[in-house]
């Protein structure tokens, strides 16, 4: 199982609450913490909170997906008006 580490505001906005209740909750339930380089405290998820990181990122990519496929409907919609308004150009001129 990877290791996802996290700084109390990453964890805060993972469980849906503020920053001291996200080291509340990190303290409860004992997760190894360390100092970063960059002067951030961070811990360690537990399984139950890795799987809730996962379950997160895989919604992401789904809401993602969702996104790049309007967008391509769009792209698809104004190219066919384009050449629409090309093809009837065209006959107006002719």
């Amino acid at each position: 199982m990877p290791q996802i580490w996290m700084t109390y505001d990453e964890l805060a906005t993972l469980c849906g609450c503020d920053a001291a209740e996200a080291r509340l909750r990190a303290s409860h339930l004992s997760l190894d913490k360390r100092k970063s380089r960059d002067g951030f405290t961070r811990v360690k998820l537990n399984l139950a909170l890795t799987a809730k990181f996962f379950t997160t990122i895989r919604e992401a990519d789904f809401d993602l997906d969702l996104a790049i496929a309007g967008l391509r409907d769009t792209h698809r919609q104004m190219a066919e008006l384009l050449t629409a308004e090309e093809t009837g150009g065209r006959r107006g001129a002719a």
